[in-house]
C-alpha cells in the first residue's frame, strides 16, 4: 500500500478518490466535541437541536468533518509531507447528521520545487468531501510540503526508524 507520495509523483490535475468512506455516528461527534470544548448544543442536546433549530436534529460539529477529511487524504497526498504549511480556505458547505457516511477527494491543483532547498516542494491540493447522497458538505484548500525521492532516499527509504525483525 502506498503511504503519501514523493514531490515528482504529483501531477496537476491528478484527482485522488479516498477510500474508504466513514460514517459519522454520535459518539464520534461527541466525543469530538469534548475533546476540543465545543459545547454548543447545536451538536450536543438533541432537545435543544429539536425545538430551536431548522435542522429539527444535532448537526456535527463542521470541524470533524474537516478532520475526518483531512485524515482521509493522509494516504493519498501527506503521508510523506514534511509539513502542512497553510489551510489556505476552509467552507462548510451544507451540514452533516449523525448517521450520514462521508467521501473525500483531492484535487492536486499545482506544485512549485522548493526555492530554499533541493530536496522538497510544495503542493497545493484541494480536498472535497460529499455524504453518501453525492451532497458537497466541505471544501478546503491547502499546501504541503514534500519531499523529494532524493530526500526519501537520504533519510533511510520508505519506512525510516522502522526497525528489522530478528528472527524468534
Amino acid at each position: 500500500m502506498q503511504f503519501g507520495r514523493t514531490y515528482e509523483e504529483f501531477t496537476v490535475g491528478d484527482v485522488y478518490r479516498h477510500w474508504p468512506g466513514k460514517t459519522v455516528t454520535e459518539y464520534d461527534d461527541h466525543l469530538f466535541c469534548l475533546l476540543t470544548m465545543n459545547h454548543h448544543p447545536l451538536h450536543m442536546d438533541s432537545n435543544y437541536a429539536e425545538k430551536t433549530t431548522d435542522f429539527g436534529k444535532n448537526v456535527v460539529v463542521g470541524n470533524y468533518i474537516y478532520s475526518l477529511l483531512l485524515g482521509m487524504s493522509v494516504p493519498d497526498v501527506s503521508g510523506k509531507a514534511i509539513a502542512n504549511l497553510e489551510v489556505e480556505s476552509l467552507r462548510h458547505v451544507a451540514p452533516t447528521f449523525h448517521g450520514d457516511t462521508i467521501y473525500g477527494e483531492t484535487t492536486v491543483l499545482d506544485k512549485t520545487p522548493s526555492k530554499s532547498k533541493t530536496d522538497r516542494g510544495i503542493v497545493y491540493v484541494e480536498t472535497k468531501g460529499y455524504k453518501q447522497d453525492s451532497t458537497l458538505v466541505c471544501v478546503f484548500r491547502r499546501k504541503v510540503m514534500v519531499p523529494t525521492a532524493t530526500y526519501i532516499k537520504e533519510r533511510g527509504g520508505e519506512q525510516p526508524g522502522r526497525p528489522e525483525l530478528g528472527e524468534q
